[in-house]
């Protein structure tokens, strides 16, 4: 797993000013950024992002309102053009996409099934495999308007899943699910990660739920306030600053791996597992 410096220490309040050049790109990585600006009518909304997703790994972006959040994953999925810096997709890159909203039209009949092939065949075995996939095989003749915000979740999901992405990208996925729902929708993309072995962009404000899921957290404020493995994230002065006191508790939410992370997130040889401080 690759985690560059972005241009930071972890000492001053200033991260956005200094900016070392990122390691290019390593060959797990499926989506990559380096040095990316965007502005629109002459406001900056990001400023020097570096952010690479690999395969196999959730990076969960987190932010205020206004940070830039929905602005950098528009620019990574290429709907934006930067005004400055480098992107890099693997070759023949497959994204699966979830809007932060998916608007229903209560006018216009329309199955599941019917939504999940719209602009394409798929046999009728492989749509009851992908929604069983997502714990929606029972919803699949019902229609799209009258199910319930973690039904319509789980199919929007099911529609990502039908290309057979390399990367999953996530915007607010839990929007209008109840908060049981939201610890399900997460342990499920933890899930799909671990069986089709797929990178996933996650933008988020439920941070207690999103830290037990991740491997790395991005908080951005515009630029990168801080970054690296979620316990570390959840002490950071700048994280805090951003999120107040509260922030602190999610440290808590520890994940288990086969291997530990540095404070940056790179992973560690098994023998420095039992030296790592995660607020240091």
């Amino acid at each position: 797993m690759q985690d560059k410096p972005l241009g930071h220490s972890h000492d001053h309040g200033h991260h956005h000013h200094s900016h070392t050049h990122a390691a290019p790109p390593g060959p797990d990585v499926l989506l990559a950024g380096r040095g990316l600006s965007f502005s629109r009518g002459g406001r900056s909304l990001l400023e020097h992002i570096d952010l690479d997703i690999d395969t196999g790994e959730i990076v969960t972006l987190i932010g205020p309102n206004g940070a830039g959040k929905t602005s950098l994953v528009r620019v990574l999925l290429g709907l934006e053009r930067p005004d400055s810096g480098m992107l890099h997709r693997r070759p023949d890159l497959v994204v699966g996409y979830v809007p932060q909203r998916f608007e229903r039209d209560a006018a216009i009949p329309m199955t599941v099934v019917r939504f999940l092939t719209l602009g394409r065949r798929l046999a009728p075995h492989r749509i009851v495999e992908i929604l069983a996939e997502v714990g929606a095989a029972h919803v699949a003749d019902r229609q799209l308007a009258a199910l319930s915000g973690g039904e319509l979740q789980r199919v929007v999901l099911a529609r990502a899943l039908v290309r057979d992405p390399h990367i999953l990208v996530l915007d607010e996925p839990v929007r209008g699910v109840d908060h049981l729902g939201e610890a399900e929708v997460y342990a499920l993309i933890g899930r799909l990660r671990d069986q089709r072995r797929l990178g996933v962009l996650l933008v988020s404000h439920d941070l207690h739920v999103v830290m037990a899921q991740s491997d790395r957290v991005l908080c951005i404020n515009r630029h990168v306030c801080c970054h690296g493995v979620p316990e570390t994230v959840a002490q950071h002065p700048e994280y805090v600053a951003l999120f107040g006191d509260a922030a602190r508790a999610f440290g808590i939410y520890q994940h288990t791996h086969d291997h530990a992370h540095g404070l940056s997130g790179e992973p560690l040889p098994p023998d420095a597992a039992a030296g790592k401080n995660a607020d240091a």
